[in-house]
């Protein structure tokens, strides 16, 4: 009975529209910042890591204090409750989702199917809050390091909620004040209280830093003095981002400095050195190479990866690197050439096979547009030449068909294999394999809707 009493005055409590407004007492807070300030500059009190301790406490409790009791997802219901009623109700459309929004005196509520989406801190109690914290806890480990685990454990809240930040901005596309926070989440894990800080947050900061470079150039060099560190930190990003945006960056920056060209240059060929199968860089290098004239020739990279593959005949990754440059030299043969290299090397990988099918495809359109292109020399020449082409086509399919068996119900794989075998439909067998392709490819479509 006295469980069933209790829920039933929570639901009451629940059901009861709350009126009071949202409240930070902002008078406590800044007379704790007021006493913390007062003690640190006390003598006797000064000089002890547990005075600047509770400095950095303070700030920190005043920079979370508006937005403490929020959180993702929460239902709108707790949320008035929470925070009470807001001041107004608005409509926003961000990224083109439309939120309503909770105007309350510290903060925007973004509420999306009745649950908290995002936040948007308007009003603090103060300047550099969270800065001066971690200013406080330096000075704390510097007079004391036996602290670290105290200075360790103010860090980490700072660190976690300066992510917090960082993620709620993004969500509102707010790329700036993202990347901001998470700049000052890995300051709060450098220091040496801390243990290993994760480069990845500097990632998070450069890469945000470099979309927001679109909004204000000025962000292009602080992404890449973020990029910068976190690569120098060993954090290179899933197939090499981090110097894709630093190039990003770098090429932002190229009015102010030309010398910046040459930086993006390299930032690319570095990372196409480290990942040879990106195709980001590549696309990157050739953008910049058409671009910028005298900066670069795209045949220049061949060399480069010749003498790598000189030195290491059989790195798969170079091999593979070096056909995408043929590719986009539109050189069909060597790209043919290097794939099947690929082939050799990992015969247990679908992609030399396919990339291999893909460049006698290539290889046979080119020559198909260059025979249309020619003048009419007769019919015998025309139909000659036009059985060189279908040769090359069918040299495309049993690569496609390793492509195949490695990787089975890969639907670009066999729409090739149905193409091919159609144009060749009069040769013996090719009218089978036609309505096999055909079928399985109809088969793979049907289960994808």
């Amino acid at each position: 009975m006295k469980k069933l009493i209790l829920m039933s005055v929570a639901a009451l409590l629940l059901a009861v529209p709350a009126t009071r407004a949202q409240k930070v007492n902002e008078e406590l807070l800044r007379a704790r910042i007021a006493k913390s300030e007062a003690d640190v500059t006390n003598p006797k009190k000064s000089e002890k890591a547990s005075t600047w301790i509770l400095r950095g406490k303070s700030y920190y409790e005043a920079a979370i204090e508006p937005t403490k009791s929020l959180f993702g997802n929460m239902e709108a219901q707790m949320l008035q409750f929470t925070l009470g009623e807001p001041a107004s109700r608005e409509k926003e459309t961000i990224n083109g989702k439309e939120y309503d929004v909770w105007v309350y005196p510290y903060v925007r509520v973004y509420v999306f199917d009745n649950k908290i989406a995002t936040w948007k801190q308007t009003k603090s109690v103060g300047d550099r809050l969270i800065e001066t914290a971690l200013e406080s806890y330096a000075k704390a480990y510097e007079l004391d390091p036996k602290s670290a685990s105290k200075v360790k454990g103010g860090l980490e809240e700072i660190s976690n909620f300066c992510s917090q930040v960082g993620n709620i901005n993004l969500e509102l596309a707010d790329y700036k004040a993202a990347a901001d926070a998470f700049g000052l989440a890995y300051a709060a894990q450098s220091n040496p209280a801390y243990g290993e800080a994760d480069p990845e947050l500097l990632y998070y900061a450069g890469y945000l830093e470099t979309v927001n470079g679109a909004n204000d150039p000025a962000s292009f060099a602080k992404g890449a003095e973020y990029l910068e560190k976190a690569v120098a930190e060993g954090y290179e990003g899933e197939e090499g981002l981090t110097y894709y945006y630093l190039f990003h960056c770098y090429y932002g920056m190229r009015d102010a400095d030309k010398a910046n060209l040459q930086k993006a240059r390299q930032a690319l060929l570095t990372g196409m050195d480290r990942f040879p199968k990106s195709e980001r860089m590549l696309d990157g290098l050739m953008s910049l190479y058409t671009s910028e004239p005298g900066l670069g020739n795209p045949a220049d990279l061949i060399s480069r990866f010749e003498e790598t593959i000189a030195s290491d005949p059989e790195n798969v990754d170079m091999w593979f690197g070096l056909g995408r440059i043929y590719a986009a030299l539109k050189d069909n043969d060597n790209c043919i050439v290097a794939f099947k290299k690929v082939t050799e090397l990992a015969p247990e990988q679908f992609d030399g096979y396919f990339w291999t099918g893909y460049f006698y495809v290539e290889k046979g359109n080119a020559m198909n547009e260059e025979l249309n292109n020619k003048p009419w020399t007769g019919t015998a020449a025309y139909e000659a030449e036009l059985k060189g082409i279908n040769a090359v086509y069918a040299e495309a399919i049993p690569w496609f068909e390793k492509a195949l068996a490695i990787q089975p119900g890969d639907l670009n794989t066999v729409d090739y294999l149905k193409s091919i075998c159609f144009r060749l439909r009069d040769e013996a067998g090719m009218q089978e394999k036609y309505e096999t392709y055909n079928r399985m490819l109809q088969e793979i479509q049907a289960q994808q809707q």
